[in-house]
């Protein structure tokens, strides 16, 4: 399995404004915290010191993991998506075979999914369960509550 994660234009745009974010305003604003702190005296029994060399490391942890998707970020044509099985950026309608409800999904990437947007990670149970399949599949996908069966009524491009 690849290391790589799908993006539209849009979402990787997003996703370089947070690193640069975290990088210019965040990482100097800690900086200057610990720096403050650093000033109040003995280290050794500082809270607040302690509590911003945390925050900087917490922080450092995300830049660096953030730069890691960065790297390894694809952008997707979505014109150019394969509209027979469900693949990263398809649109899904699918059907609730218990109570016959339909639902419609994008399939993103973890960092672009927005559940009220109708948006869900290919990472979730759900769009892992319905990667690769086609229309009149059922996916069967097990939840906390269960197994689900959802049939697949309609692959398409996002507009």
């Amino acid at each position: 399995m690849s290391n790589y994660s799908y993006y539209t234009e849009e979402g990787l745009k997003k996703l370089k404004a947070e690193l640069q974010h975290l990088k210019s305003v965040e990482r100097p604003g800690i900086s200057r915290q610990i720096a403050e702190a650093r000033d109040k005296g003995d280290l050794s029994e500082n809270a607040e010191y302690d509590a911003a060399k945390e925050a900087q490391g917490l922080l450092e942890l995300k830049i660096s993991k953030m730069e890691d998707l960065v790297a390894n970020a694809r952008i997707i044509d979505e014109s150019q998506l394969d509209t027979s099985k469900v693949l990263v950026h398809s649109v899904v309608k699918i059907k609730n075979t218990m109570n016959n409800a339909s639902l419609s999904y994008t399939l993103v990437a973890e960092t672009e999914a927005d559940i009220k947007k109708g948006k869900i990670s290919v990472n979730s149970p759900i769009g892992k369960g319905l990667l690769g399949k086609s229309v009149g599949d059922i996916a069967e996908i097990e939840v906390p509550r269960g197994i689900m069966k959802f049939e697949i009524l309609e692959i398409s491009r996002a507009d």
